[in-house]
């Protein structure tokens, strides 16, 4: 065996030296000893847990109805019970193996239990408990495979290496375990910057005291806050230090800045926006280039306008700041309408603008403040008597609410009931005489 290769000489000696190993523990009472206490420290845990589980579950499950917090904190821990079998078998193999300890000066086979049943409630977290996506993934492919290594008492064999292994980029060195670290945070960190922007963005929109853009602009800056506090965690998790960023960064910007002028100027303007509040979330607005609609979102970059056939219009922030807008809704102000008709030369048109004036104020939607409905004589037109009537309303006069169709509808009944006629064009043709209707004068 001496002429074989080095690495295979190395494996035999590894072989041999794990085969000793595997004899003594065969030939060690003290081994068989731990290794029956396992046995017994889990059999005790799983007679524990099948009783202890039936309890908890009745006394953490309130009623589906209640929301309460004591509630919310009940179904939280019920979710860990799965966790209840490997935790006693931990707990009660940590009892025992103070036991052994003192009678053999030995532990090393039931440390390895201990090992085991904390794998086993790793496993057992990210199979049963754990439901995010990106936290099962995580934990599929980091949490248990760490647990593993742990278990088999190698994890600091490898985390040795990892450390000792040095990547040199330019001025920044760090070592292969800085960066197994860092990715590990960075996906915690910005999972939990992810949820708290929007636990935070749902608490800030239910702030009904606040304007909209105010509310806005406070969840901007909180999403802001999170993600940078949460970059500069990062780096110091790593071991990067910021300084040796600096003379890099700069560089980058000062190339960047060139081209990326229109989103600096559309991230300013929307910050702008969100200070004055001129355009805010739920107005309906129209830019001087035609685009027209409500807008539902507001970017850091730009704001989304939801026309009223469904389409989405993306409008950079600066053309708010540009161009002129016109918003026609003002976060809920009234908005006045005209709604024009025809009566009959006949008609006594003294009586059209009261009959007129109360139909329209039936409408439910037609408000008294800051103007009642009023009817308008406009002139004498071709058919008939021109008239308008004005009225003011809540909302957009399209989409969800048709104003000026109901209004018009009131118009006509209200014409009929008091037979007044609404005219249509008429034409008087005159015939010379020796002339047919199809000749031609």
């Amino acid at each position: 065996m001496e002429n074989q290769p080095e690495i295979v000489q190395q494996a035999l000696d590894v072989a041999e030296d794990s085969y000793a190993f595997a004899m003594g523990w065969l030939t060690s009472p003290a081994a068989w000893s731990q290794f029956a206490l396992l046995v017994v420290a889990f059999l005790v845990a799983l007679l524990v847990s099948r009783r202890l589980t039936p309890i908890l579950t009745k006394l953490l499950t309130p009623s589906e109805d209640s929301q309460t917090i004591l509630a919310t904190a009940r179904r939280f821990l019920a979710m860990f019970l799965p966790l209840l079998l490997p935790v006693l078998a931990y707990a009660f193999t940590a009892i025992g193996e103070t036991i052994v300890r003192s009678l053999f000066d030995s532990g090393a086979v039931i440390a390895f239990g201990k090992r085991v049943f904390l794998f086993l409630a790793a496993r057992s977290l990210v199979k049963h408990i754990i439901s995010d996506p990106f936290l099962k993934l995580l934990g599929r492919y980091v949490l248990v495979p760490v647990a593993a290594l742990y278990a088999l008492g190698v994890l600091d064999d490898v985390t040795v290496a990892l450390t000792e292994l040095q990547v040199n980029l330019g001025n920044i060195s760090f070592s292969v375990m800085s960066l197994v670290r860092g990715v590990i945070a960075g996906s915690l960190l910005f999972w939990l910057g992810r949820w708290s922007n929007t636990q935070s963005a749902e608490f800030i929109g239910k702030q009904q005291e606040m304007r909209p853009a105010t509310r806005e602009l406070a969840i901007k800056t909180v999403e802001i806050v999170i993600f940078g506090a949460a970059f500069l965690l990062l780096m110091n998790i790593m071991g990067i230090d910021l300084t040796t960023l600096a003379v890099l960064g700069g560089a980058i910007g000062v190339g960047l800045g060139f081209g990326l002028q229109k989103i600096a100027a559309n991230f300013i303007s929307g910050i702008i926006l969100l200070l004055e509040g001129q355009a805010t979330v739920g107005d309906y607005v129209e830019l001087d280039g035609g685009e027209q609609g409500k807008i539902v979102k507001m970017t850091a970059r730009a704001a989304i306008l939801e026309t009223f056939d469904g389409r989405w219009i993306v409008v950079p922030n600066e053309d708010f700041i540009t161009t002129r807008v016109v918003n026609y809704s003002d976060s809920g102000s009234a908005n006045r309408y005209e709604a024009p008709f025809s009566v009959s030369y006949d008609t006594d048109i003294n009586q059209v603008p009261a009959i007129v004036e109360a139909a329209v104020a039936t409408h439910p939607g037609v408000l008294d403040d800051p103007f009642p409905p009023d009817c308008e004589l406009r002139g004498f037109g071709d058919s008939g008597v021109d008239f308008s009537v004005e009225f003011w309303v809540n909302g957009i006069d399209d989409g969800e609410n048709k104003y000026t169709s109901d209004v018009l509808f009131l118009i006509w009944n209200a014409l009929k009931e008091n037979d007044i006629t609404i005219p249509y064009p008429h034409r008087v043709l005159e015939w010379k005489a020796g002339q047919g209707p199809g000749d031609v004068p």
